[in-house]
This record gives C-alpha cells, sequence and structure tokens, in this order.
C-alpha cells in the first residue's frame, strides 16, 4: 500500500486535487490555475473544491508549497545523502536536471521558476513563499560548495556565493532556452557550462588568451 492510498479520504482527495493542480500551473502558470478549470479536470462541482480549499490564493499557496516539497524531495535531499564535496554537487546537478526534464510531473516546465517570473513584482503571500523557497535553494547551494571547499574538492578562496549565482543562472539559462527558445542543444550546452564550473572552482581550468600580435608601422 502506498502513502498516498493509506491517506483518510478528505486528505487523498485534495492530494488528487494538488497533484493535477501542480500539472496545470506548469502548463498555464499560477495565474492560469483557476477553480473552474480544475473542477472539470478532477470531476468536481467548483463547491466540492472550495471545501478543501477557502479560496484561489490557498490554492495556488497549496501549489508551490507541493512543488517545493517535489523540488526538495527528488533534487535537494538525494544529493545530501551523497559524500561531502563535489559528488555533492554532482548529483544536486543531476537529479535537477532530471527534475526539471520529467514532462510527466512538469509538463510545462519548473513551477517554480515560472511563478518567479509571473510573481516578481506582485507583493503577497505567493510572491513571499517563492521568494524563501528560492533563497533557501541559493543558500544550500553555497552551502554544498562551501562544504566542497572545506574538503579541498574546490579550492579555498573561492567565492561560494558567486559560484550558486553562477549555477543558478546556467540553470534559469537553460529553462529558458529550451522551452522558449527549443534549442535542441541547450542540455549539452548546459552540462559543457556546468563542467566549465566545476573546473574553475577545482582551479583546474586552463584558460588560455589570444593576443593579437602587433605590427610595426612602416
Amino acid at each position: 500500500m502506498t502513502a498516498r492510498s493509506s491517506l483518510p479520504k478528505g486528505d487523498k482527495t485534495r492530494s488528487d486535487i494538488l497533484e493535477a493542480a501542480l500539472k496545470m500551473v506548469s502548463r498555464d502558470g499560477i495565474e492560469g490555475l483557476t477553480i473552474g478549470e480544475l473542477a472539470k479536470v478532477v470531476g468536481m462541482s467548483k463547491s466540492g473544491l472550495f471545501a478543501h480549499f477557502g479560496g484561489k490564493e490557498e490554492l495556488q499557496l497549496a501549489v508551490l508549497q507541493l512543488a517545493t516539497e517535489k523540488f526538495v524531495g527528488h533534487v535537494m535531499k538525494p544529493a545530501f545523502n551523497q559524500p561531502r564535496g563535489v559528488a555533492r554537487i554532482r548529483a544536486m546537478f543531476k537529479n535537477w536536471l532530471e527534475h526539471l526534464n520529467d514532462k510527466n510531473l512538469l509538463p510545462g516546465g519548473s513551477v517554480l521558476i515560472a511563478a518567479s517570473i509571473e510573481l516578481d513584482d506582485r507583493p503577497g503571500p505567493l510572491r513571499d513563499f517563492v521568494q524563501k523557497a528560492q533563497k533557501d535553494l541559493i543558500s544550500n547551494i553555497e552551502k554544498a560548495a562551501r562544504i566542497a571547499v572545506e574538503e579541498k574538492d574546490f579550492r579555498e578562496d573561492l567565492d561560494v556565493e558567486q559560484f550558486a549565482w553562477t549555477l543558478y543562472s546556467f540553470v534559469l539559462g537553460y529553462h529558458h532556452f529550451k522551452r522558449l527558445l527549443d534549442d535542441p542543444k541547450a542540455e549539452l550546452r548546459l552540462k559543457r557550462s556546468i563542467n566549465g564550473l566545476l573546473e574553475i572552482s577545482a582551479g583546474t581550468a586552463r584558460v588560455t588568451l589570444k593576443t593579437k600580435k602587433k605590427t610595426k608601422k612602416r
């Protein structure tokens, strides 16, 4: 018996509603989630949905919470169970890429990335939640990088804040190039970028500066 099937009926119904809502939000955005459309998808009345959620904003917040729980469960927790150091960061990246590419869970792309764009200038509980979730993620990337420095996998003068900024920027770029620009090489470019970041962080990258030869004027 699975954890979901062992839930009380009311909790299971709420869980089923949120799973359907998560897929809708992935495709249509957090503002595209409507009680009417969701009711059709799950085969319930609007009043039935309102019995589980007091209103649209409560439903939206619950979906964002579920998206965060799934991200933490699929990406961060398994990564932090790996050995300390760069192996942990590689696991984080691998899990993150698989999570973003999971079309069954996220048919329209990352809910949290899309929500961070939708809500960036809309003060309120939804924006507050997404902001905290994103800051927690960046903080955990910094923590993983700091541990890699302690383990001597990364050079001791590494700016871990810059590392986190760069890694997350690469992921955002991948999401944009893959989802909007339909770039067939998006994943390849992301992996190259991450490998380059890890090499630079470890101090093993070879940087070649090309200079033009100056010609003497006659």
